[in-house]
């Protein structure tokens, strides 16, 4: 039966919700508050450079091919993709740096130089963390986290000392080296929590780097954005910009509309792929599911002080990706989640898509994309931005040995009362709510409300939880409980 669907946002989850829901036959229109959509996606374009806003690493391809996939659709009929080699380097001090290339054999081989004994380790760890993605990804994330049942295979039972083990105490018993150690711990960043507080399981982002590769869109992840864009308005999705929701509307605990830029939008089905907490907060109190101290409970991801550069010269000595942990890693993951607080020697990651994409810089110049990961809810003024992004600059001069502070042409900067501002960003979280074991699957904020019928979430805070390729998978769940609802 066909019905009216009206989606808050227009992020990942969003855009492949509105596609599945639009497959089905219903009559979907994303309402998306700024002025272009992609939410964390979007992209910049100044002064003749091009910026991604948000993702900039693109792993797990076949989660993507598996999306379009669904339509009887591939990647390559919407956009082109390119395999970095080297995938990225990682700095430790003055022109010391470890880079990994784009195949496991010539990865190991770096290892065994480094640590001797260390290449077949890795090669053994990869392994058994590929067994763990073929579980997860193939088959537990595409589960909607209605209850703990779902997470009791076979497979997962003979794995069940991997939920209460962690990431890193797996990888200090294996490997000796520092350095090698950072390398394996760093992937997990990306489920939002630290490598200590990270069940073992979760070791297949390790699978996802090293076995599977570093991947980028030809002209950047807003390739993806405009990829599935252009499927869903094939589907028959309607685009509204600049369209704020104010509230979400409910009669005899059935959501029936929402008022946006002050006009009531009548709706069957609504579904938010904003921010989950702030979706809420349009709802009156009394049909809230998770309280105010629910959220302050929580353990969230990082947020992010972001910065948009452009070079009048080529930066020597770089990759594509790039990160710089020439300073105590352990230190500044505790001033973002055991002390929260702006860390006195921040670690953090350059990305000069340039060097790949000719096109987002012009010729002769280069595109730089700085972040430092911060702990949620900090201060943010124009002045710690400023201080920060100089001791970045300073540091990335000194460990690659070059200047380009003199070199910028082009600076923008976005933090955590942006992330606030523009995405309704709980504390200005980057990316959602940490995978721990006490926040992972059934143990999720919903995709359906427990108070208001009608109405759905999806998106990082919700299942199965941070990251791009989950937020396609989010987009499917949900879809799928919707469809389910009608039948």
């Amino acid at each position: 039966m066909k019905k009216t669907i009206s989606i808050i946002g227009s992020g990942f989850s969003a855009l492949s919700a509105s596609c599945y829901l639009a497959k089905e036959g219903h009559d979907v229109t994303i309402y998306e508050k700024n002025a272009t959509i992609g939410g964390r996606a979007r992209q910049l374009k100044s002064n003749g450079f091009t910026f991604d806003m948000g993702p900039s690493w693109y792993w797990m391809p076949d989660v993507f091919e598996n999306f379009f996939k669904d339509f009887d659709k591939k990647t390559t009929d919407y956009y082109e993709l390119i395999k970095l080699n080297p995938a990225y380097r990682v700095y430790f001090g003055i022109n010391e740096f470890i880079t990994i290339t784009d195949n496991l054999e010539e990865i190991a081989k770096t290892f065994e130089a480094i640590e001797k004994g260390s290449g077949k380790k890795l090669v053994d760890y990869i392994s058994q963390a590929k067994s763990n993605y073929d579980i997860a990804i193939k088959k537990l994330v595409y589960r909607p986290g209605v209850s703990a049942l779902e997470l009791i295979t076979l497979e997962t039972t003979q794995k069940l000392n991997q939920f209460f083990g962690t990431v890193s105490k797996d990888i200090r018993k294996k490997f000796k080296d520092e350095r090698l150690i950072q390398i394996l711990e760093f992937p997990v960043l990306f489920l939002g929590a630290k490598p200590s507080k990270t069940p073992s399981f979760y070791n297949f982002m390790n699978y996802a780097d090293f076995g599977m590769g570093t991947w980028h869109p030809k002209t950047g992840m807003f390739d993806v954005v405009r990829g599935i864009e252009s499927l869903a308005k094939e589907l028959g999705v309607t685009f509204k910009t600049n369209s704020s929701i104010d509230k979400i509307i409910v009669q005899n605990n059935i959501a029936t509309s929402l008022i946006i830029n002050d006009e009531i939008i009548t709706s069957d089905i609504v579904l938010s792929g904003a921010d989950y907490q702030h979706t809420e907060t349009l709802l009156s109190k009394e049909y809230r599911v998770y309280s105010d101290e629910y959220w302050e409970s929580r353990i969230f991801a990082p947020s992010s002080l972001l910065f948009y550069v452009g070079f009048d010269k080529k930066i020597q000595s770089i990759s594509h990706h790039a990160l710089f942990f020439d300073v105590d890693f352990e230190q500044h993951a505790m001033d973002i989640y055991d002390d929260p607080k702006w860390p006195e020697a921040p670690l953090f990651y350059a990305n000069f898509p340039s060097v790949t994409d000719k096109t987002t810089a012009p010729e002769g110049m280069e595109t730089g994309f700085f972040l430092i990961p911060l702990a949620p809810g900090i201060e943010d003024t124009e002045v710690l931005r400023e201080e920060y992004f100089d001791k970045i600059i300073s540091r990335f001069e000194t460990v690659t040995q070059q200047s380009i502070k003199n070199n910028i042409i082009f600076k923008k900067s976005f933090c955590k009362n942006d992330f606030i501002e523009d995405y309704n960003a709980y504390k200005g979280n980057a990316y959602g709510m940490a995978n721990t074991l006490l926040q992972t699957a059934f143990l999720r904020p919903k995709l359906k409300s427990k108070k208001v019928k009608n109405l759905y979430f999806t998106g990082q805070l919700t299942v199965p939880g941070p990251g791009v390729p989950p937020a396609l998978i989010s987009g499917k769940l949900v879809s799928e409980l919707i469809n389910k609802s009608f039948s």
